[in-house]
């Protein structure tokens, strides 16, 4: 071939490629499906201008009965590829937050929640099997031992079960926080200890908040609670 078409053709191939590189990858498919169109109405219009193209007629006549054969298999063959690409992406579609007691997946597809006990009596278990006293049990021994894991459960019970888990939930709480005072439980709301200065409470506050909100997955319920308590706090403090 002549060195100058060759010349011109490596200079429009590069440009070509500098231009792409500017584009969405969306567009750049899209650009590259009308190259290789382009590329092979020229390579057929050579071959006809040249009379080449006879033996590749011969060639797709021979090859056609053996194409006829396999055009029923392409919709399945799709099929698989699209079970492959679900399967490759349903990884990208799942979040998980441990935290010392809980593992916890998020679907982003289906919206479910899932869990299991890493630390604890109930350990190896999966929050979907546990019972309503399991719960409450699992509940108190996270409020006791680790404050992370008792909001993450608390934010699985609202989801799964809304506000009516929380019934027993404040009965059990009652008996055993009778002796605690507005403030010392505003304190616990917020994993405070008491005498926290006004700059503390509104940083847990906003802290939780950031986590709990129901707009990022949270409930009414726990931010009305942390809410509550961040108010009571600061008029205590004023």
């Amino acid at each position: 071939m002549n060195p100058i078409v060759l010349i011109l053709l490596g200079l429009i191939l590069l440009g070509w490629i500098l231009w792409l590189r500017r584009k969405s990858p969306a567009d750049q498919r899209k650009a590259n499906l009308m190259l290789l169109a382009g590329v092979i109405m020229a390579a057929l219009l050579y071959l006809l201008v040249t009379g080449k193209l006879n033996w590749i007629a011969a060639l797709v006549a021979i090859s056609l009965p053996f194409v006829r054969r396999f055009i029923p298999l392409f919709p399945l063959l799709g099929k698989l590829f699209r079970h492959y690409q679900s399967k490759q992406q349903g990884g990208a579609n799942r979040s998980e937050v441990n935290s010392r007691i809980l593992k916890m997946r998020l679907d982003h597809d289906s919206g479910s929640l899932e869990g299991e006990v890493i630390e604890g009596p109930l350990q190896g278990r999966q929050l979907a099997t546990l019972s309503e006293s399991e719960f409450i049990e699992l509940l108190n021994y996270c409020r006791k031992t680790d404050k992370q894991s008792a909001r993450l459960l608390e934010t699985y019970l609202d989801k799964r079960f809304g506000d009516s888990w929380r019934k027993d939930d404040t009965a059990d709480q009652n008996s055993n926080n009778s002796e605690l005072s507005e403030s010392d439980r505003a304190y616990q709301i917020l994993g405070l200890e008491p005498g926290a200065s006004k700059e503390e409470v509104i940083e847990a506050h906003r802290r939780l908040m950031q986590k709990l909100h129901p707009d990022r997955g949270g409930s009414d319920y726990l931010a009305a609670e942390i809410n509550q308590a961040k108010d009571l706090l600061l008029k205590l403090l004023s």
